[in-house]
């Protein structure tokens, strides 16, 4: 197998450095966390120009045929530079499953409008009580006349306050937690009878939880079947596992460049506290569990596209568990290594440590990952 890029991958990647260089700043990131949006609109309109928000969809619909591994090398940087915007919600998992499962017509539809930058998109498929469960399920979708009506309540959808429309399951049949009788619908932020509490998450970014009480949508809005949405959210949901990955690798490999350049300048007893030999060892551990990690990540970004979901489980679930006991020793280590500078908000070094503790808890973490792991060995 090539694990080369080649020349068009290598050059997106570059372009995008340079306008994170440029442009995206950690002093302007703080300033975007805090505002109300959460993030940059004029940065979402440069990715759109850029052709980034159309990497992952077809040609015919004005994509560029793009797969995981460049939805890999995107998400790296978007963790180097801790981006604000929502590639995982709209272009990743939204857009994913649109291109996945939806019909041509709404295919055309939607995707060049995501690719243009005029539509972002939620996956509202968590619910209380359920945890990481996507079959635990109450939310109710009942026939009404050509349509349907949708009652119930998401919870931590990410990304939900600047989505224009939600993913939304809910099930048709059956009880909560069966795997059968839940389906996916297109449901639009203006529709009657939704309504939204958002908040700040810890890392900057912003979720909210949906609250659905007779939504009215159309027969068109079914995504799928009625009876098998589960599998359509499961491979949306890996998608956005395998993106994770590589966001935590990105931000691994910042904090361990941050910390060999510490190491380099902060004194003590006037020599560089780099040539401890204590914190060498600490610092090749970090080097090697973000290696491994980066591996990690490559497969999963390969698996993920795969038919075979069994296989695909299991690349995901693996490279999540490792990543987030990596993650969590490259993060300890980096805020230890500069010492009370670690924690300060002024400082990047926290911001990409709550970062990485948000990647660890969003869409499954380790514990979570690691039985999902060995239950599909079985």
């Amino acid at each position: 197998m090539n694990f080369e890029y080649s020349n068009e991958q290598l050059a997106l990647q570059d372009t995008l450095q340079r306008f994170i260089a440029r442009d995206y700043g950690f002093e302007r990131r703080r300033e975007l966390a805090r505002s109300p949006l959460g993030f940059s609109a004029e940065a979402w309109g440069t990715y759109a120009e850029l052709g980034l928000l159309s990497l992952p969809f077809p040609e015919k619909f004005g994509g560029l045929g793009g797969n995981a591994v460049d939805i890999m090398l995107v998400m790296e940087l978007v963790g180097r530079g801790l981006l604000l915007e929502p590639f995982l919600s709209t272009l990743v998992m939204g857009g994913g499953l649109i291109r996945d499962a939806a019909s041509e017509t709404l295919q055309a539809r939607l995707l060049p409008r995501i690719g243009a930058g005029e539509l972002k998109l939620a996956l509202a498929c968590h619910e209380a009580g359920g945890r990481y469960d996507l079959a635990h399920v109450a939310c109710a979708a009942v026939p009404s006349g050509a349509g349907w009506r949708l009652s119930g309540q998401k919870t931590v959808v990410l990304d939900a306050p600047s989505a224009d429309s939600f993913l939304v399951s809910a099930r048709t049949s059956g009880n909560v937690g069966d795997a059968g009788g839940i389906a996916v619908f297109l449901v639009g932020r203006e529709a009657a009878g939704v309504s939204l509490y958002g908040y700040p998450t810890q890392s900057g970014g912003r979720a909210a939880d949906l609250r659905l009480e007779n939504a009215a949508v159309d027969a068109a809005a079914l995504i799928g079947s009625a009876q098998g949405g589960l599998p359509i959210v499961e491979r949306a949901v890996d998608r956005g596992v395998a993106a994770l990955c590589a966001e935590a690798v990105g931000i691994m490999l910042a904090l361990n460049e941050a910390t060999l350049s510490y190491l380099k300048t902060r004194k003590q007893f006037g020599v560089p506290i780099g040539s401890f030999q204590a914190l060498q060892h600490r610092m090749a551990d970090m080097f090697i569990a973000a290696e491994q990690s980066r591996s990690m990540a490559v497969n999963a970004a390969v698996y993920v596209d795969s038919e075979n979901a069994a296989e695909r489980c299991r690349a995901v679930s693996a490279a999540k568990a490792y990543i987030s006991q990596a993650a969590r020793l490259v993060g300890q280590q980096a805020v230890q290594m500069h010492g009370a500078m670690g924690v300060v908000d002024d400082v990047i070094v926290s911001h990409y440590f709550k970062r990485l503790t948000m990647i660890d808890l969003a869409l499954g973490d380790g514990d979570f990952h690691m039985a999902r792991f060995s239950d599909s060995m079985l």
